[in-house]
């Protein structure tokens, strides 16, 4: 098959409307759907390109081509496949939807493999460009001028990043492709933005793009870039500019600078076509002094943080180096070559790369720092990195110290927020519900402010939420968020937390999981460790294995491990202070506790969070925790824990507000006693696939605002006494797809704001209309196509109330557990 025959052809044109179909009306594989459009997108630009460049490709290029078309005209059929399957019929989307990640993991290899080659195709063209590429760094490097507004330190930084692009790949043509778009192609963006975490190539990409003939064609050479650094002359950048757009070149050597307001800076808009590039923007305040509302310019900005659509209107976000560009970067540094040379260790060098998670700056900077080393130095350096260590001086100021100029700029709660990342495994999601809880415990801030601490540290690109389809709305819960970061960012928290003794450091952390605590900790144990938080992080650990410590000022233990059992650590005896307890387990099973016992002495403990282990069974004898405020029990076998013939929940928890059981199998059904724990403001009891039945007596929790019962499929119905909940104000039955009906008693529930009831399969019909009047407070219901006729009548009785059919939701983790 020729080139032009599959690419000019109809099968990407109908994949991608078959895809885009998919997406919009079956969320079962709107994600495979939605990264299959995203990667196939991607190829357009690179497709192009070969396209008009007059190659003629060699015949085993057009098998590889040939093979990728079959590939996608399976896929097409696929894709049909899949727009004909009925949504009830869960075994078949299971089976398309394995097939669609299948189809998915093709695509993304042919990108990752035989693509590169075609990338370098016409030799004689990619030799030019290369030269043209050294040419032009030469050039840079010979005039290193600053410019107005750069300075200092921020000068050379944001040339030293512009270093990195020379071996950028596919992503850097991808990045540039998707840029010039924005700022060619679309009249209605005036402001652009390039926008990715410290040393991820932002300059790099913006430089080629100031360089691309098509660009400055397009912007007949008027193209001005400036750096404007986290302490900028606002005054003298904004005449730059003004100067620049005026083309007044006596505005910056005057001390009366006069620069219209509003609709005065418009009716200069009459002159050519320019560009204005802001590099490295710390503040919206200050890019908001920077932009002048002149329609025939536009400007890009670039920068680590995130601003508001209003402002930007468009933000392209830089992504990481894929596996091979990373190598070809990293060897270039260390090598002066694109590869391993052959007395290289290659199983060496490619776990080094690995720990740079694809930052071009770490591999830059760590590549140049082994540069010339022994093979003893590079294995010393590969332990200091799996521990968060920088490997010498030249990788601590030029990569650990420059990434920390992301979180100089932060107020002193947020910058301890942030640092407080590294006390969690790498590569790890970490349940957005676990750190609001250390969070409040220790900083001394309620949810609110926790969460728009977590929001800041986002927007800054100092941390990614990565988000449950369901979450974002009022009442939603913290668990359906989790939180990820780039190993450099860790790796940043950890070294600044790791500064001075190891006794006196606020954080008490291990980087890694290891087989035995680390020599430094026990060493040091002739004093107490005067740390706030304590992070431990092991395999299975036995009474033999600890060690005497003391935390006199310990407020929060982390414990995170992998193991079928697990000693609990008894130092937690000399813990008197500590608020908040996790323990986490990675094992392919649910860990047995042992030494449970410690927990007598948790006096002001007031948040416990338990995933993956076997819950021991709870008495007031071994567990009176007096001031606990919140559990949680994830992924956990607990039949034994909440046994009711022992369990007296009041007595053991008198405080309890808030009771999370997530993914736990063995539960059939709760304890009567709970219904006597009074303090009880919320109870989420979600993904729990056996429980049959609620206690009658639920009515009793007269201060309960939230009730989740979230996918607990063989609950039938709920009980009378769930009208005598006066404070319920967010009731979730989602997913709980044999639930019979509402119950009339539900008209009782006159605080009600939300329901949601997507997905539940059997209610056909609403209490009689009389009854759901009473529901005074109800402002939204979510609900599924069949009840959602009944819902909207009362839309006219209940003012402020807002009914919506549900978009089709389906979590597929089940399957791996």
């Amino acid at each position: 098959m020729m080139f032009n025959e599959l690419f000019a052809g109809e099968v990407v044109t109908e994949l991608l409307q078959q895809l885009n179909d998919i997406s919009r009306k079956s969320c079962f594989y709107k994600s495979s759907a939605l990264s299959l459009i995203r990667r196939i997108e991607e190829l357009l630009p690179i497709i192009q390109e070969l396209k008009y460049s007059g190659v003629e490709l060699p015949a085993f290029r057009q098998s590889q081509i040939s093979r990728f078309s079959e590939t996608l005209r399976g896929g097409l059929e696929l894709a049909r496949e899949v727009l004909g399957s009925g949504r009830w019929n869960v075994y078949k989307n299971v089976q398309l939807v394995r097939k669609m990640e299948k189809l998915e993991k093709h695509v993304e290899r042919f990108i990752s493999g035989p693509m590169q080659a075609h990338l370098l195709a016409d030799v004689h063209h990619m030799r030019f460009e290369t030269m043209e590429r050294f040419n032009r760094l030469e050039e840079r490097l010979d005039s290193m001028n600053a410019g107005p507004g750069t300075s200092g330190r921020q000068g050379m930084e944001a040339e030293e990043d512009s270093n990195l692009g020379i071996f950028g790949g596919i992503g850097l043509e991808i990045g540039k492709s998707k840029v010039k778009k924005m700022l060619i192609e679309r009249d209605d963006l005036n402001v652009v933005g390039i926008w990715g975490i410290g040393g991820s190539g932002k300059t790099t990409l913006a430089n080629e793009i100031r360089r691309d003939n098509q660009v400055r064609s397009y912007f007949n050479n008027r193209i001005l870039f400036l750096t404007v650094s986290q302490s900028p002359d606002l005054e003298q950048l904004r005449a730059n500019i003004w100067e620049f757009i005026t083309g007044n070149e006596d505005i910056s050597h005057t001390n009366n600078i006069y620069l219209p307001q509003g609709k005065s800076q418009f009716e200069w808009g009459c002159g050519a076509r320019a560009l204005v590039v802001l590099d490295d923007v710390w503040s919206l305040p200050v890019l908001e002094q920077l932009i002048f509302e002149v329609p025939t310019y536009k400007t890009l900005v670039i920068s680590r943080c995130k601003f508001p659509k209003r402002v930007v209107n468009e933000v392209y976000e830089v992504e990481l180096l894929r596996e091979d560009e990373s190598m070809s970067l990293f060897c270039h540094s260390a090598f002066g070559q694109k590869s391993i040379p052959p007395t290289g260790d290659a199983t060496l060098v490619k776990q080094i790369v690995s720990e740079c998670k694809g930052l071009p700056l770490a591999l830059k900077v760590i590549g140049a720092s082994l540069q010339d080393q022994p093979e003893m130095y590079w294995i010393n350096a590969r332990k200091r990195l799996s521990r968060g260590e920088p490997i010498c001086e030249s990788h601590e100021n030029k990569l650990l110290d420059r990434m920390e100029t992301s979180v100089e700029c932060l107020k002193k709660k947020v910058k301890e927020c942030f640092l407080d990342l590294g006390s969690f495994p790498e590569d790890k999601k970490i349940p957005l519900d676990v750190l609001v809880n250390m969070w409040v415990e220790i900083h001394n801030i309620d949810e609110e402010e926790a969460f728009a601490i977590l929001l800041e540290l986002s927007e800054k690109n100092l941390l990614t939420l990565v988000k449950d389809a369901r979450a974002g709305d009022a009442f939603c819960s913290y668990y359906e968020i989790s939180v990820t970061q780039h190993d450099v960012l860790r790796d940043l928290a950890i070294h600044l937390s790791n500064q001075g003794d190891v006794n006196d450091r606020k954080r008490l952390l291990m980087p890694r999981r290891d087989t035995e605590l680390p020599r430094e900790w026990e060493k040091n144990t002739d004093q107490p460790f005067n740390a706030q938080i304590v992070s431990v992080h092991t395999g299975e650990m036995r009474e033999m294995d600890w060690f005497h410590m003391e935390f006199p000022k310990a407020e929060v233990l982390i414990l995170n491990f992998s193991a079928d059992e697990y000693f609990l650590p008894p130092f937690i005896d000399n813990m008197p202070k500590l608020r908040a307890l996790i323990v986490i387990n990675h094992g392919a099973t649910e860990a047995t506790l042992q030494n449970f016992s410690v927990f007598t002495n948790l006096a002001n403990l007031r948040s416990l969070w338990l995933e993956k282990v076997a819950v021991p069974q709870l008495s007031n004898t071994t567990v009176p925790l007096r001031n606990l405020r919140k559990l949680s029990m994830v992924l956990c076998k607990v039949s034994n824990s909440l046994d009711p013939s022992v369990l007296d929940l009041p007595q053991i928890f008198p405080r309890l507000s808030e009771l999370v059981i997530d993914h736990c199998d063995d539960l059939i059904k709760l304890p009567l006693s709970i219904c006597k724990v009074n303090s009880l403001q919320s109870v989420s009891i979600t993904n729990c696939h056996r429980l049959h039945e609620l206690p009658a007596d639920l009515g009793m929790l007269k201060k309960l605002q939230i009730l989740r019962l979230y996918a607990c499929p063989e609950l039938k119905t709920l009980p009378p006494g769930i009208g005598e909940l006066v404070g319920l104000k967010y009731l979730d039955i989602s997913q709980c797809v044999n639930l019979k009906c509402l119950p009339r008693e539900i008209g009782k529930l006159t605080s009600l704001e939300k329901i949601d009831m997507r997905d539940c399969l059997q209610i056909v019909s609403l209490p009689t209309p009389t009854i759901l009047l009473n529901l005074k407070s109800l402002r939204r219901v979510i609900c599924d196509e069949e009840v959602f006729g009944q819902w909207r009548n009362l839309e006219k009785a209940v003012p402020d109330l807002h009914v919506q059919v549900a978009e089709k939701w389906y979590s597929l983790e089940w399957l791996n557990g």
